[in-house]
């Protein structure tokens, strides 16, 4: 497609319908809480696949995963966040599977600003864990309406009761349950609608591989055959309805509250509840602030911001990702678009949909969708592109690095390839990059959570064949500074002075006590926080 394609073709009504049925969310979760089980079951249940567990794509290859890094499938774990665009019931979905790790809790931010709304998957078992309450703090900072799923109800856990306070507790956001269970954990028998006071039950097929049939009856025949856990989950129902948790639709878009989902992703219970809420509770893609606060609706010409960069997603696909949520307008491929950090044109011929790591030729995108501009070797995250009104939507944050290596090739002649990989790595947001102008060939890193480090190490060996050799360093506190401060830091001890690649000077402190001493007894010098700096900082109100 050249620069002639006909944007007359797409009317601010148009664009107003498509963007009406956009679903853009992300799933977010503690590792081993189901979220993959979970988005692989949102696809079958939507059709995107033919059978969960396999997973097979529309054309039979086993391809559709969401986890399509190898260290993830190595681990178990989802390490790196991934794009899904299905139908489901006239709608379009985007869905956006995040880490599942706190280590990796600034790149879940970063898909989090690209999304409308959450799902929040808990273990009935585990409820909300502590190293991943970082991660429900970061989707509760943006306020987004986040929908609830406690997940492996079908196995022995906790009262859902007590894990209802425990989420109003650590992350002040007021559940109110839709669904609720019939039956004890572990004894999952069904669950009562309070919308309609339904009792529904559901079928168990070969490792929920199918979708199974659901029954729902009254629940007055529910007591005939169930008789104490109907009276029970009963009486809770009654209980919830006294406190007032009920779904309130303003609270929940506001992000004050949140509409809760009980079942089982692995057999496939109240999956189909949580997705046909997902359809109807959750907002479509809205108008967007840009960085003056000034509003751009979604009717406005095209406008995005790249959210996330990646390379090699695929062997036969050695190219770089830019992700770019879709804020306003119609993205057609082929259109000429300006970058509103450079002020330079940038070419979208090569555009594609995704789904997990495999690709399609994208023709045209409506606001909420995610594009993937391929070779996009001169964008960068938090980049912002528009078409002939100007606009610039507010940086993406960086959060505080809180553990530093010193990295260095083992093999000198990888030297280029190890330069190559760390740049490349550092672009996508794996890792940030230092210089210590006392060690200026050693780079050292900075990273949020020591898996950081695995993955570079991992990636740069398998994709880059540069071996690496890391040395920790004792450094657990930053602050941004300037260059005077930095002259005077550099005549104390226990403090270092790095260089990030985007030019900013950081100080390194080796303990909290320390930073405070030195603040106390200089009170004015320039010593700024970052986001998430310290371990008790954390990232809300920033």
């Amino acid at each position: 497609m050249d620069q002639d394609y006909n944007l007359a073709e797409y009317s601010p009504r148009l664009i107003a319908e498509q963007t009406n049925r956009r679903r853009t969310f992300a799933i977010i979760s503690h590792p081993d809480a189901g979220k993959t089980t979970l988005t692989e079951k949102f696809l079958l249940f939507s059709g995107a696949v033919i059978e969960a567990g396999s997973i097979k794509a529309r054309q039979g290859r086993r391809a559709a995963r969401s986890d399509w890094m190898a260290i993830e499938q190595q681990r178990g774990i989802s390490i790196s966040s991934t794009v899904m665009q299905f139908e489901y019931r006239s709608h379009t979905f985007n869905l956006l599977d995040t880490p599942g790790h706190r280590d990796f809790s600034e790149d879940t931010y970063r898909v989090l600003s690209a999304c409308d709304s959450a799902v929040m998957v808990l273990d009935v078992a585990k409820g909300i864990e502590p190293q991943t309450l970082k991660l429900f703090e970061v989707c509760r900072s943006q306020n987004l309406p986040i929908v609830t799923f406690l997940n492996k109800y079908d196995r022995p856990g906790r009262d859902p009761l007590e894990l209802i306070d425990e989420i109003e507790e650590m992350i002040g956001l007021q559940p109110t349950p839709i669904t609720w269970p019939v039956g004890p954990p572990g004894n999952f028998l069904g669950v009562i609608d309070r919308h309609d006071k339904t009792f529904i039950t559901y079928e168990r097929t070969a490792r929920g591989a199918h979708i199974g049939a659901e029954q729902k009856t009254t629940i007055e025949d529910a007591r005939d055959r169930i008789g104490t856990h109907i009276e029970k989950a009963v009486e809770e129902c009654s209980l919830l309805e006294e406190v007032g948790a009920n779904f309130d639709r303003e609270s929940f878009l506001q992000g004050k509250s949140s509409p809760l989902f009980v079942g089982s992703a692995l057999t496939n219970f109240g999956v189909k509840h949580l997705l046909d809420a997902v359809a109807t509770l959750s907002p479509p893609p809205g108008e967007r602030l840009d960085d003056e606060g000034n509003v751009r609706s979604v009717t406005a010409p095209f406008s995005g911001f790249v959210f996330k960069m990646q390379a090699n997603m695929n062997p036969s696909h050695r190219d770089h990702v830019a992700f770019v949520r879709v804020c306003s307008g119609a993205f057609i491929r082929g259109m000429t678009v300006v970058n509103a950090e450079t002020k330079r044109p940038f070419a979208t011929k090569y555009a594609t949909t995704m789904f997990g790591n495999e690709r399609s030729t994208l023709e045209v995108a409506f606001p909420g969708d995610i594009v993937g501009l391929v070779n996009a070797s001169e964008l960068r995250i938090g980049d912002t592109l528009y078409l002939d009104e100007p606009v610039k939507y507010p940086e993406l944050i960086t959060f505080a690095p809180e553990l530093f290596a010193y990295i260095r090739s083992t093999d000198t002649a990888k030297s280029k390839q190890f330069k190559k990989g760390l740049e490349q790595l550092e672009r996508e947001g794996v890792i940030q990059v230092l210089f210590d102008p006392k060690q200026p060939n050693t780079p050292l890193l900075g990273a949020v959570g020591e898996m950081q480090f695995d993955v570079l190490t991992y990636r740069l060996e398998s994709e880059f064949q540069a071996k690496v050799e890391l040395r920790r360093t004792s450094y657990r506190f930053v602050r941004l500074t300037d260059e005077p401060t930095s002259a005077a830091l550099d005549k104390l001890g226990g403090v270092l002075v790095a260089h990030r690649s985007d030019g900013e000077l950081l100080a390194l402190f080796e303990n909290e006590f320390r930073l405070k001493r030195i603040q106390s007894d200089h009170p004015d010098w320039n010593l700024e926080p970052l986001v998430g700096s310290g371990s008790a900082e954390g990232y809300l109100g920033r």
